[in-house]
């Protein structure tokens, strides 16, 4: 953690100069093709990194009404990468969801889990007890799920990625970078739209052909 504590000190200094420029893009690089949870073409001209949190509201309103909308138009056609990368920072319970996921993840789980924990709102959502029920529910390996939650395996994961979005400026969730761009806030689906076709425009490819 002490390069990446180091790096982050650098960007919140302002640090200037190449070795500050080099540095930056390497971690937005990790950011964009580092390992986690992806869908999509890999060699998509446009790829979005979703900062998000579990138990933020604004967070499942964008999964529930933009997400399938660019799922559907851009990245089931080959346009868009979609990665996702963990912004915990309403309290432990977002940081144990957060947590599951990334161990259903280890399973090949990750999207089935992320769609779950957000249909399921509340104040006991995200208790320990229904973490392993929802990977019950999924037909995850059980013990497996169990051992790495309880020993939290993918903490360091997650509180890494949280300490990396909030250094790059993602003061709120969800939190968006589109080819490095960023975009704060759960915006309209015709906020994505312009953002991509324009993206799109300049790379030859004009508005893609839904399936």
């Amino acid at each position: 953690m002490g390069v990446l504590i180091g790096l982050i000190a650098l960007l919140a200094s302002g640090a200037a100069g190449a070795e500050a420029a080099t540095q930056a893009d390497a971690l937005l690089e990790t950011l964009v093709r580092g390992p986690g949870p992806n869908k999509g073409n890999a060699d998509a001209p446009v790829t979005i990194v979703e900062f998000s949190d579990f138990q933020c509201s604004f967070c499942r309103k964008f999964w529930r009404e933009t997400l399938p909308r660019i799922e559907e138009k851009y990245i089931r056609t080959g346009s868009v990468r979609f990665v996702y990368r963990h912004l915990a920072i309403l309290g432990p319970p977002s940081v144990q969801a957060a947590i599951a996921a990334e161990c259903a993840h280890e399973q090949g789980k990750f999207w089935p889990y992320h769609d779950r924990l957000f249909a399921n709102a509340g104040p006991f959502a995200l208790t320990t007890s229904n973490l392993k029920r929802y990977a019950e529910e999924l037909e995850l390996d059980r013990g497996r799920f169990g051992a790495c939650l309880d020993a939290e395996r993918p903490r360091e994961k997650v509180e890494r990625e949280t300490e990396v979005g909030r250094a790059i400026g993602m003061t709120g969730t969800p939190g968006f970078l589109i080819n490095g761009g960023r975009l704060i806030g759960a915006q309209p689906y015709e906020v994505f739209e312009r953002i991509i076709e324009a993206i799109l425009k300049d790379a030859g490819q004009g508005q893609p052909r839904a399936r």
